[in-house]
């Protein structure tokens, strides 16, 4: 194994990382910047106010993108135990 096909499954790790992570970060975003504007309008500024709706989220977020989620994995690690079954 060489230094291309190192930084080939480097890139390859990366850009499947921020595929499976990024809708789930959004969906973090996207609640924590409503909440943060429904605070800052109503001036209720309550800590469980704005985490409980950010992890609901998150958890509906999960379970409804991991067969993607699971998928993408999938195909990254096929990918790499074919290059160790083929040598390289």
């Amino acid at each position: 194994m060489n230094e291309v096909e190192v930084l080939d499954i480097s890139r390859d790790a990366i850009f499947t990382l921020i595929k499976v992570v990024s809708p789930i970060l959004l969906v973090a975003l996207f609640i924590g910047l409503i909440v943060g504007i429904f605070q800052a309008l109503t001036q209720i500024q309550e800590m469980t106010l704005a985490f409980v709706p950010k992890i609901l989220a998150v958890f509906v977020t999960l379970i409804l993108l991991f067969p993607f989620m699971f998928s993408q994995m999938k195909m990254l690690s096929d990918t790499l135990f074919d290059k160790i079954v083929s040598g390289g």
